[in-house]
């Protein structure tokens, strides 16, 4: 059905089976309908429209169509619903569609009508169009040929960029071919399928009442007119070239069959050429490997070389029969003997397009990445970089240690069908080779420093990869630093706890400066009597909190997973050692103790915290009478006493009240107080803007700073974070302490439990922590901070610019969607020993694309058939979740496996316009 459709139709592959069925039957009613209308004129007007209509992306318009109606018919709050239809269709495709039609319409009709039946001589018009789609078609191949790195595949182009490192340099340097390729666009999407539908028009044999053979060969021609214009124009240029060699002699070609039936015959022995050829090809190149590759040399290879010799004969009719019948051509056990494979569409894998894929931790990169690499291949496609594109043509893409296969479904009038699958970040040793080679082919071809001469030869030749062009895309770099001397730095670790105080501070002050404005902001606005008011702070910065033990169930925020710890004890054993006195339970939420007025009340390490927002002070416990004690080791009484700040603009950066409770040893507090930041405090203070407040003070800033209850506030939840960050004690922590607490694995300390119940807190602590860890990388590489104003400049671009966190968080992937430009994460190399840090930096970068032999790949996919005949169940399994093989073991070799990778992301058919 499919070469049916595409050779006999004049339509294209589909990228799936329905599309494919519908498609054919619509063609085939075409050709049939055209069949029965009795005038020529119609017939001529109704073969140029369905012509059209049906190399248009279909799918598309009706998609389009159908946002139009309901948003149109909808109420005005379903349309706001529905209006998130995304389509790639709209008015001005329309009225470009709309305008080509009515023009390609009037240009058939009126030539048809009035210029009437003409025989073919080399004075008539239609000679004369012949000679123009000449012109035409030579002029398209040479714009075209010039896109590319390479002339014909085998020469380096003189006109192509010579520095490709970076993406500002070679789009500057490339605006020369984009010109070139927006004049080859014109005359390729505009100005040749009107030329062609002026020959087909004057054609004689459209003025008789149509037969079989002028429906059929006529409905295809004027459709390969817009679905497939090179082809066509290729096809064309063929007949009209037969034409007028032979026009005076009486043959079978001028006396027995028309013009529609000339290029169907032509078509079809273009198409079997061409893939007789590429197939040609992929056999010596297997026959050749299979001796000049180590790897794939046997002890047999030398007889199997002597027999493809003596047989040569036998193999050639092998190839001829495997290319008329459209088959992959199968090398047995990657070994040089061939056969025929089994017949298979252009998508070669039996599942639907886009479902098979191994989702991993490298998906999410290759789902970033896809709608820039889409724009860019749009374009490139467009301009003719890629070569000749058409329905099974593969490419593949190669950028730092990724790799994408890129597959074309289908082709029609401006727009084209891809499958892009992203395939594993060289998973084995294998694959790392492979990949190698394709680094190999790319570097001689972009960045070799042979290419300062004139016309230097392409090296890689005879490979199944043909490097075409490079794309600017915009994704994520990955560097990845050792941070020996960083991290076990004592001067640096000693900087970590300082700065970790500051850069909590800077993080409250904005958290509850933010919920403020939000408070304010609600105020103003109207609530609807259907809702009741809430109170959000301006990040989400946990998921989902139910419980304040929901934060135990992550693997990479638990406590109890590491309970008591040493810096002794092994961070990496299955069991870590525990140590020191229980933590207290955290299985219920603290319940407030109500004890009398002058009561003595004695708290030990088991007794549960008063938690309670407020309370009546009379129920505040007091310690009096009792000789004195170590009040080491006794809790701060919590003062629930209503806050009295001395300027009623405090309020507005008021901690929240269930932050206000301090499970501090009394003298322990006072003492902690001498590490509070003051001036900073102060400084961060006069950094704010309450220029939206009503009767905003002239000193109202400096009234703020000046608050002792607001500050008071300040450092007591500062001071509490702080030691349940580090403890304590007054020693540096260790570089397993850093990465511990980096994970959210606190070590136990007298305020932990209190920390871990206010889940909001807990979050900012741990994020202010990794923030901290960022600041001491970026000090020790780019030098200290000097300045307040270079440290909230830090914190400002780490806050708007970055992710800081873990790769195996989900807001890691959230923030890769949402194409944060920076990404910094804290790992460990357990093999090495080493603390690492990874950076992932959003740029546009020089993507290089190359072209694939088309049946090394069909082929491969037909060797594993047979391989599938001798493996176990493992291996079944292996090659059943791979959607298709992309290359072999070595790009040289064409036939060995395993393939270069499997494929970790794979997306629906994308339909990429190409206006």
């Amino acid at each position: 059905m499919e070469q049916v459709l595409e050779l006999g139709l004049g339509g294209s592959p589909m990228s799936s089976n329905t599309r494919l069925l519908l498609m054919f039957l619509i063609s085939v009613g075409t050709a049939v309908a055209s069949y029965f209308i009795p005038s020529t004129l119609g017939v001529v007007l109704f073969m140029t429209g369905f012509g059209f209509a049906l190399s248009l992306n279909l799918r598309e318009i009706g998609f389009a169509f159908k946002c139009t109606v309901i948003n149109c018919l909808a109420s005005n709050k379903f349309t706001k619903a529905s209006g998130c239809c995304g389509t790639q269709f709209g008015w001005r495709e329309f009225v470009f569609y709309l305008t080509a039609l009515t023009l390609a319409l009037l240009e058939a009709g009126l030539l048809h009508s009035f210029l009437g039946p003409q025989a073919f001589s080399k004075t008539s018009l239609q000679a004369v169009v012949s000679y123009l789609l000449m012109a035409l078609f030579l002029a398209t191949w040479i714009l075209g040929q010039i896109q590319a790195v390479y002339l014909f595949g085998m020469l380096r182009n003189p006109f192509y960029p010579k520095d490709v490192m970076t993406a500002n340099v070679f789009v500057e340097k490339q605006k020369r071919l984009k010109k070139i390729g927006v004049l080859r666009r014109i005359l390729l999407a505009v100005v040749s399928p009107f030329a062609m539908i002026a020959f087909l028009s004057l054609d004689n044999s459209l003025h008789h009442l149509p037969s079989v053979y002028v429906s059929i060969g006529f409905s295809r021609g004027f459709r390969m007119v817009w679905q497939d214009t090179e082809h066509a124009l290729l096809d064309m240029v063929v007949v009209s070239t037969v034409q007028l060699l032979v026009f005076n002699t009486d043959l079978w070609w001028n006396r027995s069959i028309d013009t529609g039936i000339r290029l169907l015959l032509v078509g079809i022995i273009r198409d079997r050429l061409f893939q007789f050829v590429s197939k040609l090809q992929f056999a010596l190149t297997v026959l050749l490997t299979s001796w000049t590759e180590k790897k794939q040399r046997r002890k047999s290879t030398a007889t199997l070389i002597t027999l493809n010799i003596v047989f040569f004969p036998v193999v050639l009719t092998l190839i001829l029969l495997s290319a008329l019948l459209s088959s992959p051509l199968l090398p047995l056990f990657s070994l040089p003997i061939f056969l025929i494979g089994f017949p298979r569409p252009i998508r070669s894998w039996p599942g639907p397009v886009g479902v098979t894929a191994c989702i991993c931790p490298d998906t999410i990169y290759y789902q970033q990445m896809i709608p820039s690499l889409t724009t860019a291949l749009q374009s490139a496609l467009s301009n003719g970089s890629l070569g000749l594109c058409s329905p099974g043509s593969h490419y593949l893409c190669r950028f730092q240690d990724r790799l994408v296969w890129i597959l074309v479904l289908e082709r029609g009038f401006t727009y084209c069908c891809l499958n892009i699958k992203g395939l594993e970040l060289q998973e084995t040793s294998c694959h790392t080779a492979e990949a190698h080679k394709v680094d190999e082919m790319f570097e001689t071809a972009f960045e070799h420093e042979e290419h300062r001469k004139i016309l230097s030869l392409n090296h890689h030749f005879l490979n199944i990869l043909t490097p075409c062009c490079v794309l600017p895309v915009k994704l994520y770099s990955d560097a990845r630093n050792v941070l020996s001397g960083i991290i076990d730095s004592p001067d640096n670790r000693r900087q970590l706890k300082d700065d970790f105080l500051k850069n909590l501070l800077w993080v409250l002050v904005q958290y509850c400066y933010k919920k403020s404005k939000t408070h304010r902001t609600r105020e103003r606005t109207p609530i609807s009597k259907h809702k009741s008011p809430s109170v959000e702070p301006p990040e989400v910065l946990s998921k989902a909190i139910e419980s304040p033990d929901s934060w135990k169930n992550d693997d990479h925020l638990s406590v109890e997973s590491i309970d008591e710890w040493t810096d002794d004890s092994n961070l990496f054993d299955d069991e870590p050692s525990k140590k020191g006195p229980k933590m207290a339970s955290r299985g219920s939420t603290p319940r407030p103790f109500f004890s009398l007025p002058g009561s003595v009340e004695i708290h030990t390490t088991d007794t549960e915290l008063p938690e309670a927002p407020s309370v009546n002070k009379l129920y505040k416990p007091v310690v009096l009478g009792l000789p004195a004690v170590d009040t080491g080791g006794k809790w701060g009484v919590v003062d629930l006493r209503p806050v009295k700040f001395s300027n009623s603009y405090s309020e507005l950066l008021s901690i929240p009240e269930e932050w206000r409770t301090v499970p501090l040893p009394v003298a322990k507090l006072y003492e902690m107080k001498q590490k509070f930041p003051e001036d900073w405090y102060h400084f961060v203070l006069r950094q704010l803007d309450f220029f939206p407040l009503k009767e905003n003070p002239s000193n109202l800033l400096e009234d703020i700073v000046k608050d002792a209850a607001l500050k008071d506030l300040y450092v007591k939840c500062a001071l509490s974070c702080y030691i349940a960050v580090f403890g304590l004690d007054d020693v540096l922590p260790s570089p397993g302490h850093i990465f511990r607490a980096y994970n959210g694995g606190l070590p136990w300390s007298v305020c932990l439990d209190w920390l871990v119940a206010k889940q909001e807190l807990f979050q900012l602590a741990l994020k202010v922590f990794r923030y901290t860890v960022k600041l001491l990388v970026d000090q020790a590489s780019l030098g200290p901070v000097e300045s307040f104003k270079e440290l909230l400049s830090c914190l400002e671009e780490y806050e708007n610019d970055w992710y800081i966190g873990l790769v195996s968080e989900e807001k890691w992937q959230q923030a890769v969607l949402r194409e944060k430009p920076y990404l910094f994460s804290l790992g460990h190399d357990p093999n090495m020993g080493v603390y690492t840090s990874r950076v992932l930096t959003l740029q546009e970068f020089l993507v290089q694309v190359g072209k694939l032999n088309s049946e090394a790949v069909r082929g491969q996919w037909a060797n594993l058939s047979w391989e599938l005949l001798y493996a176990t169940n493992d291996d079944e399994e292996r090659y059943s979740i791979q959607a298709h093989p992309v290359l072999l073991r070595n790009l040289t070799i064409q036939a060995a496996d395993p393939p270069l990778g499997y494929p970790v992301y794979s997306c629906e058919p994308l339909h990429v316009p190409l206006l």
